[in-house]
């Protein structure tokens, strides 16, 4: 399959004299996700969010400027081109800083936004394709810096298949560090049988053969259900929730635990097939609000009277 013609970013990836010249395209896949709209809660006209200068009003996107409060309601604007100045051509490119063990950064400092870089053109084939063995061949990540959407960026470089994954990190100073809240936790003085159930736990219940495909994002898939019996003027009904052991210790739930666990591993079932003495999953969004007295409810304001009235009706706006 062909690369997408749209390019995220263009550059050059460099370590020290060499130079590859590559392209990115974004990781992060948003095309399946489903947003909800705020709308007046009496006639369900959409709301829109206008920009308002105190003194002349409502503004358009060209006559508006950035700038930096340095003293209270005194600003000094900053043009784009003035941050452009403030860039080498060296601010265009990927740096690598040098390379680490693939261990060497902690999951918390990940922003969560990715990019696969790809050579541009045939001149930097061979070069990429050496960078991106020699990672692989030595287990090492690279540590960069980028200028992306105006701002610098500290990226972490990894092999990914026959590809070169780029992913933001957070600087160091933009995380919280763990000491602020380490306090807040007990130091335990753990009971050996109470470890080694919790060892035997933990054992059972590791994925010989992991997925990450299995996980999938409900969210989207209850929403258009819960759309499409709106838009049908239906009710919602309420799931059952699925009931739970009644567990009176720690030690009582650790022995339930690891007996299910075992159960599992034995007879091959996925760990979602069989309940467990955790908490239960979310009710899907397919199901309904009911009363104390068992009486089905509708999700909007109105009660079940508002719920028959219901009819699709278009919003204007959208």
């Amino acid at each position: 399959m062909a690369a997408p013609s749209r390019t995220s970013w263009k550059g050059f990836l460099k370590l020290s004299l060499i130079s590859v010249p590559v392209k990115a395209f974004t990781a992060n896949d948003t095309s399946g996700e489903m947003h909800l709209n705020q709308l007046h809660k009496g006639c369900h006209s959409r709301i829109k969010y206008q920009k308002v200068c105190a003194e002349h009003g409502e503004v358009k996107s060209d006559q508006i400027v950035s700038g930096f409060e340095h003293q209270k309601d005194h600003y000094v604007v900053v043009e784009p081109d003035e941050l452009d100045k403030l860039r080498t051509k060296a601010d265009r490119a990927v740096n690598i800083d040098g390379f680490i063990p693939e261990t060497a950064v902690d999951g918390m400092y990940y922003a969560g936004k990715a990019h696969y870089l790809l050579p541009d053109g045939v001149p930097g084939e061979r070069p990429y394709a050496l960078l991106h063995q020699g990672m692989v061949q030595n287990r090492v990540v690279a540590i960069a810096q980028v200028v992306i959407a105006g701002r610098e960026q500290l990226v972490l470089l990894r092999p990914h298949g026959r590809l070169l994954v780029m992913t933001g990190l957070h600087y160091p100073q933009r995380v919280r560090k763990a000491a602020e809240f380490e306090s807040e936790v007990a130091e335990i003085d753990c009971k050996a049988q109470e470890l080694a159930l919790t060892n035997t736990l933990i054992a059972a219940s590791t994925l010989a053969d992991f997925q990450l495909d299995r996980y999938q994002d409900s969210y989207v898939t209850k929403l258009q259900k819960l759309v499409a019996l709106k838009v049908a003027g239906q009710e919602v009904v309420q799931a059952q929730d699925r009931e739970e052991p009644k567990i009176l210790n720690l030690m009582d739930a650790l022995k339930k635990s690891v007996a299910e666990a075992q159960a599992r591993l034995a007879g091959g079932v996925p760990a979602s097939d069989v309940p467990t003495a955790g908490p239960s999953d979310a009710p899907p969004a397919e199901s309904v609000a009911t009363s104390e007295s068992g009486k089905k409810l509708a999700p909007s304001t109105g009660g079940a009277s508002a719920a028959k009235k219901a009819r699709p009706r278009k919003v204007e706006g959208d």
